[in-house]
């Protein structure tokens, strides 16, 4: 059963990680995001769920603006082949979340170490990071440094990489 947003909130409060999260109507994309949740300060996120021809998974998060070269990123990211989006039954199984609410904070019910992770260097420069609390119903503030701890936490070691273009 995947974690719900009390469970994370709770292993979060374990950390001693503080955050700050709003509610707001269920955003599933970038627009819905940017028209919808209002004045949310630091950086927002995009999350993208890949996988490879040898079902490796990478969760690559991003600033909401940025673009990555879909084409090239396997490169990058250490991928066996070219990358497309994984399944929504993967992204369920993997990381307890359905689309439209992909995020970091899903890394909390991938305890086998499935999916490797991925960020953006010009987004963990930011003092705060905001992102979808295992729902897409509400968006959660955290130190960009507290981000990566909880990571840590989770059994994943972030590989922070420049991404996007």
């Amino acid at each position: 059963m995947p974690k719900t947003p009390a469970d994370l909130f709770a292993y979060l409060d374990d950390l001693g990680i503080q955050v700050t999260t709003v509610s707001h109507p269920p955003l599933y994309t970038v627009a819905d995001s940017q028209a919808l949740r209002g004045d949310i300060p630091g950086a927002h996120t995009k999350n993208l769920f890949l996988k490879d021809k040898k079902d490796n998974y990478f969760l690559v998060t991003i600033e909401e603006d940025a673009q990555v070269d879909l084409k090239q990123i396997h490169h990058m990211i250490g991928a066996a082949s070219r990358v497309s989006f994984g399944k929504p039954e993967a992204l369920m199984a993997l990381l307890g979340v359905a689309p439209g609410a992909v995020t970091a904070f899903g890394l909390i019910n991938d305890d086998k170490g499935a999916v490797r992770f991925v960020v953006d260097s010009d987004l963990v420069r930011q003092e705060t990071i905001n992102a979808h609390p295992l729902t897409n119903e509400a968006t959660t503030s955290v130190r960009s440094e507290d981000l990566l701890a909880f990571v840590r936490a989770t059994g994943h070691e972030p590989a922070i990489l420049k991404v996007s273009s």
